[in-house]
């Protein structure tokens, strides 16, 4: 399966609001990331990501066999966290388990390490979502922590993980 990132263009819209509207994939996101997933909501979404300087973060639509099932980005921190980057990802249900997230992180990471000025790229993903954990691994990011009750979503309490890569010299 050819795997590849590309800047987000507002021709997008249609394939994120095609795989973002999905509960199981909201439910592991930040309250920003709406369900139900409106052809508006993608709309206002690639468009935001398309114009984006790419100074304070970097998105990328994750693209398989020419159709955008998901999306990748990191979001450069400011005072005294100027070195690090948050990543955050989502992928479309029918490509879960495939590798495709692995790969989508992987390259996002290598490119935000050789053009940003960032030593360390972190992530924060819900205790109980074995699948993203289970990505961050992969591509070689460290367990640092679990915050209990750190999250609440949909009337919920659930701990977070602290996962980090860092550049290597």
């Amino acid at each position: 399966m050819n795997v590849q990132l590309k800047k987000f263009q507002a021709s997008d819209a249609q394939d994120v609001a095609k795989y973002a509207d999905n509960q199981k994939i909201a439910k592991w996101l930040r309250d920003i990331f709406p369900h139900p997933y409106t052809l508006a909501d993608a709309e206002w979404y690639v468009n935001d990501c398309a114009a984006n300087s790419e100074t304070r973060q970097c998105l990328r639509a994750i693209v398989v066999d020419s159709e955008v099932v998901g999306s990748v980005g990191v979001y450069l921190q400011n005072d005294v966290g100027c070195k690090n980057a948050e990543l955050g990802y989502w992928l479309g249900e029918p490509f879960w388990g495939q590798g495709i997230a692995t790969a989508a992180v992987k390259e996002l990471c290598a490119f935000v390490f050789h053009h940003y000025d960032v030593v360390r790229i972190y992530a924060e993903p819900f205790a109980d979502n074995t699948g993203s954990r289970r990505v961050l691994e992969k591509v070689g990011f460290v367990l640092e922590g679990t915050l209990r009750n750190s999250v609440f979503k949909n009337g919920e309490f659930h701990d977070s993980c602290i996962y980090a890569l860092l550049r290597s010299n």
